[in-house]
């Protein structure tokens, strides 16, 4: 059940946007549902942000009652792995550390909060459908779905600033060891319990742990055992 459960974090924490589904005010007793870029936060579940005037805030403002849904790229849809949140939404009161790991991931998005009006979203996980594949289908209780990984949301701004400054080697030979690329520019914007994710060049690139890691100690080996692999 565990390693399903951070099979779907992962899932999600790739995933670069999903649909959100709400019950719709204007037409009571039907889904409405639209997708979305979204990032994650150190749990696991999904942050949004939305307009004031958007369907989905009229319909979360009265019935919190939702769910968000990713699927991993790919020919065929019934053969991929997909996960749905099922749970109930919430508006994020303004927290300057939300705004910048989004703006990390969307910096293009900064005018949408320099015009106003717009909020963060989020949903508490009441369960998990996660589908592996054909024929692997997995029903996951929210609270074992979701990692405690507090001490690492208090890590990442020095973790990022660390690396970003003095081991851009390192992010390079992760890019050509993981992905075969070589980019030009490469900037750490993201570490989680599960992994991180490196902007290179123009693209977001996610790098999933071989296990979680809950704080600085472990956060310090994976990264130097990814920067091990990548020399051989």
């Amino acid at each position: 059940m565990t390693d399903r459960a951070r099979q779907a974090r992962e899932l999600f924490r790739a995933s670069r946007s999903g649909t959100l589904s709400s019950h719709s005010v204007k037409l009571p007793g039907y889904p409405y549902g639209s997708a979305l870029p979204h990032i994650m936060d150190a749990c696991g579940r999904p942050v949004v942000l939305i307009s004031h005037l958007a369907e989905h805030t009229h319909n979360l403002e009265a019935d919190a009652r939702s769910s968000y849904l990713v699927v991993a790229p790919g020919a065929d849809m019934q053969a991929a792995s997909r996960a749905t949140l099922v749970g109930n939404a919430r508006r994020l009161a303004n927290s300057p550390a939300i705004e910048e790991r989004y703006l990390r991931f969307y910096p293009e998005h900064a005018r949408y909060l320099d015009i106003g009006g717009f909020s963060f979203w989020t949903i508490e996980a009441l369960q998990v459908r996660f589908i592996e594949g054909f024929g692997s289908l997995h029903w996951l209780p929210g609270q074992q779905y979701l990692a405690q990984a507090e001490e690492i949301t208090q890590l990442e701004p020095s973790l990022l600033q660390h690396m970003n400054a003095d081991h851009q080697a390192a992010l390079l030979a992760y890019c050509q060891h993981r992905y075969g690329v070589r980019p030009q520019a490469v900037r750490m914007i993201g570490f989680d319990c599960d992994g991180f994710d490196v902007r290179a060049d123009e693209r977001v690139l996610r790098f999933a742990l071989a296990e979680p890691v809950f704080d600085a100690q472990q956060a310090r080996a994976a990264l130097m055992a990814l920067a091990d692999a990548s020399r051989t």
